[in-house]
């Protein structure tokens, strides 16, 4: 039985929890001739680290930091990955690349029931995830702002969108101004609070917290963060972005294999991944 392997490529990847939930899902449904590993590849010699998986028979990868973006010079990038202006999975069957973050985002709000149609929704950020939320939540038809430490980098997100996708409406907005917008759903897309810096909050402390409005934290390391915390003592309901992790990689696994993975197995390893960790 000839082994059919794909992976994640990043610098460093030895944290990647996409091994895990990918294998799980591999195990759960019997592939045992699939397998998911980690490539350590520095930005420094990409062109060169893309040969090994492809002249080793790798079906496709996932791509994470910090290769990201300098990718799509070696490979071919589809409509969503030129409009976010990033690549997270090839198809090296195809050479291909597409960019499933959106998708992952979109797919977890719907499977927690957070209506996005017609909602007033706030990016917190300005990188490439941030990048990724707007794209796909102004494709969804939601009005949608952004605050980030500094609006010249917001800005410039606004205008690269409006560029690549044709998305326009955007507003970037000061954090005071945000808190009285009015939105329903506040979406972060920074790093701040991540373990181990897990008493920080992109929403700083003095300005207004929005009272029940739905946070959705793409941090889930820990899994109960300090914004999470600010939005549930003001009445608001809190989700970790775990779901989006595990949604994003389902998408490429059914990508490379044309088997859709049962979410729910992805999910329980990446609790107890997190869990074994002391971070769940």
């Amino acid at each position: 039985m000839a082994q059919k392997r794909v992976g994640v490529i990043g610098f460093p990847v030895e944290h990647s929890l996409s091994p895990i939930m990918h294998n799980a899902a591999f195990v759960a449904l019997g592939m045992n001739d699939w397998l998911y590993d980690a490539m350590s590849i520095p930005p420094d010699i990409l062109r060169l680290g893309l040969r090994e998986p492809r002249q080793h028979g790798y079906i496709g990868i996932n791509v994470t930091v910090p290769h990201k973006e300098a990718i799509m010079n070696f490979v071919r990038p589809d409509d969503t990955a030129k409009a976010i202006g990033a690549v997270n999975t090839v198809d090296f069957r195809t050479g291909i690349g597409t960019n499933t973050d959106a998708a992952g985002l979109l797919n977890d709000l719907a499977a927690n029931d957070v209506k996005i149609a017609a909602a007033r929704v706030l990016v917190l950020g300005a990188g490439g995830a941030a990048r990724a939320a707007v794209y796909g939540l102004a494709r969804a038809g939601a009005t949608v702002a952004i605050v980030n430490r500094t609006m010249k980098r917001a800005r410039r997100l606004v205008e690269q969108l409006q560029a690549t996708a044709g998305i326009g409406g955007v507003q970037v907005m000061t954090l005071d101004a945000a808190a009285s917008w009015g939105m329903s759903v506040i979406v972060n897309c920074t790093s701040v609070g991540l373990h181990p810096q897990i008493t920080q909050s992109p929403w700083l402390f003095g300005v207004p917290f929005p009272a029940g409005v739905t946070v959705y934290d793409m941090v889930y390391r820990p899994a109960n963060t300090a914004l999470m915390q600010q939005c549930v003592a003001h009445g608001g309901r809190a989700i970790g972005g775990l779901g989006m992790l595990a949604r994003q990689g389902a998408i490429a696994f059914e990508l490379w294999t044309g088997v859709e993975p049962p979410i729910e197995v992805m999910m329980a390893a990446l609790h107890a991944a997190l869990e074994s960790k002391g971070e769940g």
